[in-house]
């Protein structure tokens, strides 16, 4: 039997080596790493966020009998560990990954039941970085959120609660701003929005509703949506602000600028599938049949009678925050705020403060804090209402059946009326009147109730 030359032989192991080390090569030239992964339930959906090193090419399809969804990323590698995910609450049973044509990773959701799914990618903030985002949409449930028609009471005997929709900022994967201790937005507001709908709740004539109820996200145009299911009277949205250098402070409340307003006019013009619903709350005024001359009109009616009426809730608001902390401007002011668009239902946005100044983001921790301005902030709320309570309200009955001028704890202002006459009459004091209005002056104005403190 004939010796194999030893060069031959070496050419084998080199050949080996280069084999082993393409291989690794090409594994270890994947552009991507997943190296992280969460889950994100919420009634409607649930979302699955996979934390990549960049952008990364994807797609997805479903499977059925069983259901499944199936996630194949191009040119990426996984160092998380499915495993450790808390699947409770989800569809997903359980999570498989596999390599997939050697640079590649396919990953496999076996579902509960099917879902519609949908993907995208996010940009780094201040927490996170570059993510891929798959949504879990449950059947049926983003029909959650589409609008209901209007409860109408034109009994003006009927007594129904006043409906004030409160709306936790930001939450699940966005965490909102971040202070310089940590302190996320998401946990702060969402602490204070569940506090505010208590106080809410508690106080006969009004029923709270919450956007979201836990730490995950909702889109900014289904949370105005929910607000006009629930054929809500007032949309609050808490948050807490933030600014690139640290001196910022106090808190502010906002309501949609006009220029917002004639943006969103145009929007809802342009989208025939919103004519059928569009002003359920001032009426149940439907643009089916109307065309856009005065479909617009009929929208810039809507807008302006809503912003006059957030301007006015706000204005209430901020005298009471005023009571309890700084505030950063001294009125009301009005942006943009996509949140803020809905044509028929007062909307106003509170900034609790500033989480990017250290002492705010003390303050803002705390729940004394936070029960304070809540406190403030539910007690504008009804000043506003008990002033001017919607048609068919309990409030409403009640300051009818009220009648005219002192009724044992509050007092309707009449013609001739002045502050001081009217602290005589209750035996109390001016500055006490203001103080327990908050009132920033001691001018009144005809048909306005004042509240009287107990003697």
């Amino acid at each position: 039997m004939s010796k194999q030359p030893r060069h031959s032989h070496n050419l084998g192991q080199r050949t080996v080596c280069l084999l082993l080390l393409w291989l690794v090569a090409t594994w270890s030239s994947a552009a991507t790493v997943i190296q992280g992964a969460r889950i994100w339930p919420a009634p409607d959906h649930t979302r699955l966020v996979l934390e990549t090193g960049g952008d990364v090419s994807h797609s997805i399809f479903t499977l059925q009998n069983p259901a499944r969804l199936v996630i194949d990323i191009k040119n990426t590698a996984l160092k998380a560990n499915f495993s450790q995910l808390d699947l409770s609450g989800s569809p997903i049973r359980r999570i498989r990954s596999a390599p997939r044509n050697g640079t590649d990773l396919r990953v496999v959701l076996d579902l509960e039941k099917d879902i519609k799914p949908r993907s995208f990618q996010l940009e780094p903030n201040q927490q996170y970085g570059h993510r891929l985002v798959v949504d879990l949409i449950q059947e049926g449930g983003r029909k959650q959120v589409e609008p209901a028609q209007p409860v109408l009471q034109d009994n003006s005997d009927s007594k129904r609660d006043i409906v004030v929709v409160i709306d936790a900022g930001h939450g699940g994967e966005d965490p909102g701003a971040i202070g310089p201790k940590g302190t996320r937005e998401k946990d702060v507001v969402l602490s204070m929005a569940r506090t505010l709908a208590a106080m809410v709740e508690r106080q006969p004539g009004y029923t709270a509703r919450m956007t979201r109820t836990g730490d995950y996200y909702i889109d900014l145009r289904s949370r105005t949506l929910l607000a006009r299911k629930h054929n809500a009277d007032l949309f609050v949205s808490v948050h807490a602000d933030a600014f690139r250098s640290p001196q910022p402070s106090g808190a502010s409340v906002f309501a949609l600028s006009q220029r917002g307003a004639t943006s969103e006019t145009a929007r809802w013009l342009a989208r025939s599938e919103n004519r059928s619903d569009l002003i359920g709350g001032v009426g149940g005024v439907s643009l089916d049949d109307k065309n856009d001359v005065l479909a617009g009109v009929l929208l810039d009616l809507s807008m302006t009678a809503s912003i006059n009426a957030s301007v006015g809730v706000g204005d209430y608001v901020l005298r009471r925050l005023d009571r309890v902390t700084k505030l950063h401007k001294p009125g009301v002011e009005q942006a943009a705020f996509a949140v803020l668009k809905s044509p028929d239902i007062p909307s106003i946005l509170v900034e609790a403060g500033f989480i990017s100044n250290p002492g705010e983001e003390r303050n803002l921790r705390t729940d004394a804090y936070q029960r304070k301005i809540a406190q403030a902030v539910f007690e504008g709320i009804d000043a506003y209402f008990q002033n001017t309570p919607p048609p068919g309200t309990l409030l409403a009955y009640q300051k009818r059946q009220g009648g005219q001028g002192f009724t044992g704890n509050e007092y309707r202002i009449q013609r001739g009326d002045t502050l001081s006459g009217v602290a005589r009459k209750t035996q109390t004091t001016v500055s006490e009147l203001m103080r327990y209005n908050g009132l920033s002056d001691d001018q009144v104005l005809v048909g306005q109730t004042l509240r009287i403190p107990a003697s």
